[in-house]
């Protein structure tokens, strides 16, 4: 695969559970990002000829491949309404862009197995529901590897960075913010932990890099992220943008009834 230009590397934020097909309290809560994920196909530019997506909602022993040609949907959210069990994202997979990855890490050293059974988790099928809802491209997803070291993480994103030469859209599908708890207003000083954080990750993207694997030595970081599966697929991310200049391409700082800044981010 060739195009014109390199595909740039994206992280996205997709919300809590399936959020934006159902009603809310209050009722635009999630209006700002699903307005971006909306645009997102406008931020990337030419059509991406397949998109590998990192999700926050897979964890595997080894960094693992989805390898199912027509992925169903996995409903990893409770207690939600009956219409939002309903939702189908019929993308195909691609053996192809599968077998790169794998190709692609053992030229780094790094192992990633294959899963011929895993479905689409709600961190891929919610957002590119909002994104591409034609399911018109090829998507994989790629998960998590246990224990969550931002290096190992960033270093597969670099092993995978000339899938972008490919036409390869990489994706990592998370939240900058994820306290659930607080999140929904139950915690005090949330909004003011949230926009520190949100500070030195914006700073750190535009400028060290590197510095995102020291994320937990950031302002309020455990507050922002008690467990850290939400933004490691921006390491991998990061890891693929191989240099390029990273920016936020969405920010809001008034998420929720604690007012949590939240952000999105794109390198090239």
């Amino acid at each position: 695969m060739t195009r014109a230009s390199r595909t740039p590397t994206v992280y996205i934020p997709h919300g809590g559970g399936p959020c934006f097909f159902m009603e809310w309290n209050p009722a635009d809560m999630w209006d700002k990002m699903g307005a971006y994920l909306k645009r997102l196909p406008q931020d990337v530019g030419e059509k991406p000829k397949a998109l590998l997506i990192v999700s926050a909602h897979w964890e595997a022993a080894d960094f693992t491949i989805q390898t199912k040609p027509a992925p169903g949907m996995l409903f990893d959210y409770y207690g939600f309404p009956p219409h939002t069990y309903e939702l189908n994202y019929p993308a195909r997979g691609s053996e192809a862009v599968a077998r790169r990855v794998q190709t692609l890490a053992a030229e780094a050293g790094i192992a990633v197995a294959s899963d011929a059974d895993r479905d689409f988790d709600h961190g891929v099928f919610i957002p590119m529901l909002m994104a591409w809802p034609d399911a018109d491209i090829p998507t994989l997803q790629l998960s998590l590897k246990k224990g969550l070291s931002p290096q190992e993480h960033m270093a597969l994103g670099k092993a995978l960075a000339p899938l972008r030469d490919e036409g390869v859209l990489i994706i990592g599908s998370g939240m900058s913010f994820h306290s659930i708890p607080r999140l929904m207003g139950r915690g005090s000083g949330s909004g003011p932990a949230s926009h520190a954080f949100d500070d030195w990750l914006s700073a750190t993207v535009a400028g060290d890099v590197q510095g995102l694997t020291r994320w937990a030595t950031a302002p309020n970081a455990h507050d922002c992220h008690p467990r850290e599966e939400h933004l490691l697929p921006l390491m991998v991310v990061a890891g693929a943008g191989d240099g390029d200049a990273g920016r936020r391409t969405y920010h809001e700082d008034s998420l929720g009834p604690t007012g949590i800044a939240i952000s999105a981010f794109q390198f090239g």
